[in-house]
């Protein structure tokens, strides 16, 4: 432990309320992807997951593929629009498993992808006997 991490950690702690993680969602689904700003990190499928972890707001953030070089860059977009809506410090986690799939893009986000002019990818087999 470095000095200091465990008062860094526990800045803007506190309980959750409610509402608050319908709010983070919300907030998110405002975050554009930086390379194809029409579609927002939620519609993309790359944000996995929000929940209250130790009196902070948790992101769990999967890249569209390991080495994209924007991830650190949708990170920092996202912890800012989190901070501006008030969630102090939230904590983003990149989980790389499972590995992003297109099956992953949202209904809306595959609409929003198609009238840019990128044709989405069809959902695969495996996705659809799961349904």
């Amino acid at each position: 432990m470095q000095p200091g991490e465990l008062i860094t950690s526990d800045r803007g702690a506190r309980q959750s309320a409610p509402g608050d993680l319908a709010h983070a969602w919300a907030v998110l689904g405002e975050v554009m992807d930086p390379e194809v700003p029409v579609v927002s990190v939620v519609e993309l499928g790359i944000v996995r997951g929000v929940a209250w972890h130790e009196g902070h707001l948790q992101v769990v953030v999967t890249p569209t593929y390991s080495g994209c070089p924007a991830t650190e860059l949708i990170e920092d977009d996202i912890r800012s629009a989190l901070e501006t809506a008030g969630f102090q410090a939230p904590l983003l986690k990149r989980q790389l498993t499972p590995a992003w799939t297109t099956d992953w893009i949202s209904d809306s986000g595959r609409e929003r992808l198609q009238a840019y002019g990128i044709a989405p990818p069809a959902h695969s087999t495996s996705k659809r006997s799961l349904l």
